[in-house]
């Protein structure tokens, strides 16, 4: 077995875990989401590399994983240099899927759905720059869509109204001047997939899940492997959970038994 830490603000990064397991199966996953700061998409930079440095320190020193996965585009464009600088373990990040909805596009317009967060970072305008110069891209920034992806995990609510006026955006041009293809720059969004599927008729709608899936398993590839014979999937969080019955039943629903909270010790 290899040991693979998933790392969220939120549960979002669920999508991702649920993803790279499809293709790894020899995969004992630990899931930990930082409840006590979610959402980062409003955090600053130095906020988000500070705190991610601080929790991924401290988790990797207790369980020792064979590779992290930083299931977050917020964090993953702001913290992944100075998180590889201070850990030698394998570490990949979640970015937005540009540079496939490049390639994909016919018409070359793209929208790209994320946090503000995200689609401020240079980072991600790098991405735009590298991989679809050619393209036009109509990008919406939205706090509350991941708000309301976690909502839905948990109680199984999903509100399709504010969703609607979220993506209108994409569809207030002619339909020729509309995208053909939507990125989903969020780890929360694929979990309302469904319904932007159904508010955005006649664009192909795509995330990164696969593509990381596929980079974890060569990444672990070369890793020692753990003598685990009764491999144990834990998933923890931080800080205080308003309705943990609610987020216990979600965790379950991707192959954890118990909701364990982390105890964050701050650097002084």
């Amino acid at each position: 077995m290899k040991r693979v830490l998933f790392f969220d603000s939120g549960v979002g990064g669920l999508s991702i875990l649920r993803d790279v397991m499809k293709l790894n199966h020899d995969i004992e996953p630990y899931y930990l989401f930082d409840n006590e700061c979610f959402p980062y998409g409003s955090k600053s930079e130095n906020f988000l590399i500070n705190r991610t440095k601080t929790l991924i320190q401290q988790i990797n020193s207790e369980f020792n994983f064979n590779a992290i996965v930083i299931a977050c585009n917020t964090a993953s464009t702001v913290t992944l240099p100075s998180l590889r600088s201070a850990i030698k373990v394998p570490i990949v990040g979640v970015v937005p899927a540009v540079k496939p909805a490049a390639k994909l596009s016919k018409n070359k317009i793209i929208g790209l759905l994320a946090t503000p967060g995200t689609l401020s970072r240079e980072y991600t305008r790098n991405l735009i720059s590298k991989f679809a110069s050619d393209c036009h891209l109509i990008c919406v920034g939205d706090a509350m869509l991941a708000v309301i992806a976690e909502t839905r995990l948990t109680t199984g609510i999903v509100d399709k109204e504010s969703i609607r006026k979220i993506v209108q955006p994409f569809l207030s041009e002619k339909v020729e001047e509309r995208p053909d293809t939507v990125v989903l720059g969020c780890t929360h969004y694929p979990f309302v997939k469904d319904v932007l599927t159904e508010l955005l008729p006649g664009m192909k709608i795509i995330d990164s899940g696969e593509a990381i899936g596929r980079r974890v398993r060569d990444v672990i590839r070369n890793t020692p492997s753990l003598d685990v014979k009764d491999p144990k999937p834990r998933a923890f969080y931080t800080g205080h959970l308003l309705d943990y019955a609610g987020r216990l039943r979600m965790v379950q629903k991707f192959g954890f038994e118990e909701l364990e909270c982390f105890t964050v010790k701050l650097n002084n």
